[in-house]
Order: structure tokens, then C-alpha cells, then sequence
């Protein structure tokens, strides 16, 4: 892998490599663009089958979260981690105080939080190291809730872009993946009157949602050629591929998981089949808005209503997809790199040099 012309392609400003031996922690701190702020985003935990693989995760996540915290609006630019290792592991305090002193080491150009494979415990051990952490316990805490309401108003939008009326009762959606995020949805989805057909690979989780919603369960590769009008993609990445498209049966791909779109030109081929694509960093900009909340001081209810704009958001999406012509994950794009460029442009005033204390 050519290393610098792929994050120089990608446009990322920063790369650093981790690693202490005591604890075992081996990590990759990605940061993409400080335009409007400085670069959040969670840390992922996952047994990366190479460390090709983990570095490629964390550039494409970090790029994703410069143009998510963009188009909601956040003063944040985009970053990423992941550490490499078995997530189910009980040994987890040495690990991540090791992740804090290497978050706390970059000085506030990085703010991390709870991403899959971690927990708002994680976090607290996190922030025994570094105050450079969102998501811990005495704070905002999971925010896995903010971002299943933000999903379901993305929904919501793109039923009403697509049939006319965001009304969901008698609509069936398939949901893949039953986490925290997964579970809040189907709830949201069961009492806007909605039928589910949900799939996970934990049968813990499909028990939980189909007590609480009575969902339909199917096999985990049966979800993607289900009957039925949404697709939720819940769980990880790449989901939507010349292997999953030409099975889809749907009329709306709309869900939390990051970089559903396996390449950019599957959101063409979505495009082509008439399936309308909510853009997946517009839809599930509900957890970064709650951990935003930590760093500004928002009260839970003001998270919620920054959330709650996100039905606005998703339909002038559509609005510019629209009048230009372009598939809707470049019209989200386009949002997000006009924001930036409006900020890069402002006019930079610089205190008195050489700032000297007297």
C-alpha cells in the first residue's frame, strides 16, 4: 500500500500509529480535516484481519466523520480510531488508559468517543488519562439513543421524499444489526406502527427486539432480499455491494451503519435502480450530536432537538440531488465541502506576534 498518496488522496491531515506493550494496545489515531474544529470520533474496537485493513477502516471513518460533523453543523472537524484486538476481552483498563495517553498526546487536535466495540466504561477509563474523550458515564453517556431517534427522522424524511407522507404505519422495514442503536430504532420503528423483519448475529440481541417489537426474524444474508420497503443497514460498513444490490427489494436505504456504500459508485447504481439513498453520516449524525452536547453543555433535550433536525436536513439533500442531478451521496457531499470551504475562506486574525507573557 502506497501510504502517503493514499492519505494524501484522501485529504487527511494527520496518521499516527500506536502502541504499548504493557497493555497489549496496538491503535491507529486518524485525523482528517480541523477546518471547523477540532477532529472527533469514536473509537472502533475490532479483530482487524490485517493491519491493512485497520488503517484503510480508520481513513475512510475519519473522512466520513469530517463530512458528518459538517453537514449537522457542528464546530468539529472529522477523526477516527481503532484498536486492533479481540473486543470481547475483560482486560480492558490498561488498554484504554493507553488509548487516553495517546489521545492526550496529540494535544486536543483529537477528540475520541464510544464507537462499536466500546463502552461508556471504556470511555471512563479513557478519561482517567485524557479530558479529550466524549461519552463517559457522568456526562452524556451512550449515545447510541440520540442516534436511533436521528435514523428514525431519516426515515421519516425519506418516506416522505419517496411516497409523499412520512407516515410509517404498514410500512415494513428490514433492520440489520439489533445493537444499541438497532434495538432503539426498532422500538421507534414498532410504535410509529411500522412491521420489521430483523436479522443479528447475536441471538441475545434478536431475542430482546423481538420480545419488545415482535419482529420477524430472518437468517443474517436473507435481510438483504427481503419484501420490503426500508433497509435499515444497522450494524458495519460496506453492506451495499455488487453482491447485496441486485437482491435488494426496497424502496429506501436508510440506517445508522458508517460507510454503508462499499464504493462511491454504488450509490450510482442505487441511483439507477430507483432506490432512494439517505446518506448514512446525514442520517446517523444523531450520536455526534450528542457527544457534542458534552463539549458545548446542551441538556439532553436541546441533543434531542439538534436531532430532531435532521428530517430537514436529509430532504434538502434530496432537494439538491434534485435540481443538479446528482445521486444523493454527492449532494450530501456537496454540503459538507461547501461548509468547509466557507470556513477555510473566512478570514484568519492572529494574536500579536511574538506573544510574549510579560
Amino acid at each position: 500500500m502506497r501510504f502517503f498518496e493514499t492519505i494524501a488522496d484522501m485529504g487527511h491531515e494527520q496518521v499516527v500509529f500506536c502502541h504499548d506493550k504493557a497493555s497489549g494496545y496496538r491503535g491507529i489515531i486518524a485525523i482528517h480535516d480541523t477546518t471547523l474544529g477540532p477532529a472527533l470520533g469514536g473509537a472502533r474496537f475490532w479483530n482487524y484481519a490485517s493491519d491493512e485493513e485497520a488503517m484503510i477502516d480508520a481513513l475512510r471513518l475519519s473522512r466520513g466523520m469530517t463530512y458528518k460533523n459538517a453537514v449537522a453543523g457542528l464546530n468539529l472537524g472529522g477523526g477516527k480510531s481503532v484498536i486492533i484486538g479481540d473486543n470481547r476481552t475483560t482486560n480492558r483498563e490498561m488498554l484504554f488508559r493507553a488509548h487516553g495517553r495517546f489521545v492526550d498526546s496529540l494535544g486536543g487536535r483529537y477528540v475520541t468517543a464510544e464507537d462499536v466495540g466500546t463502552t461508556v466504561e471504556d470511555m471512563d477509563f479513557v478519561h482517567m488519562e485524557t479530558t479529550y474523550v466524549t461519552g463517559i458515564g457522568s456526562k452524556s453517556g451512550d449515545p447510541s439513543s440520540v442516534t436511533a431517534h436521528g435514523v428514525f427522522r431519516a426515515i421519516e424524511a425519506s418516506a416522505h421524499q419517496k411516497w409523499g407522507s412520512d407516515e410509517l404505519t404498514g410500512r415494513t422495514v428490514a433492520i440489520q444489526g439489533l445493537g444499541h442503536v438497532g434495538f432503539h430504532l426498532a422500538t421507534a420503528l414498532h410504535l410509529a406502527g411500522a412491521r420489521l423483519i430483523v436479522t443479528d448475529i447475536d441471538a441475545a440481541r434478536i431475542e430482546r427486539v423481538v420480545e419488545a417489537t415482535g419482529a420477524t426474524v430472518v437468517a443474517s444474508d436473507e435481510i438483504f432480499g427481503v419484501q420490503a420497503d426500508i433497509f435499515a443497514p444497522c450494524a458495519l460498513g460496506g453492506i451495499i455491494n455488487d453482491q447485496t444490490i441486485p437482491r435488494l427489494q426496497v424502496g429506501i436505504v436508510a440506517g445508522a451503519a458508517n460507510n454503508q456504500l462499499l464504493e462511491a459508485r454504488h450509490g450510482d447504481e442505487l441511483e439507477a435502480r430507483g432506490i432512494l439513498y439517505a446518506p448514512d453520516y446525514v442520517a446517523n449524525a444523531g450520536g455526534v450530536i450528542n457527544v457534542y452536547s458534552e463539549l458545548t453543555g446542551w441538556s439532553r433535550e436541546r441533543s434531542l432537538r439538534k436531532a430532531d433536525e435532521i428530517y430537514e436536513t436529509v430532504l434538502s439533500v434530496y432537494q439538491i440531488a434534485k435540481d443538479t442531478g446528482l445521486p444523493t451521496y454527492k449532494a450530501a457531499d456537496r454540503v459538507a465541502e461547501q461548509r468547509i470551504a466557507a470556513v477555510r475562506g473566512m478570514i484568519r486574525t492572529w494574536p500579536q506576534y511574538p506573544n510574549k507573557e510579560s
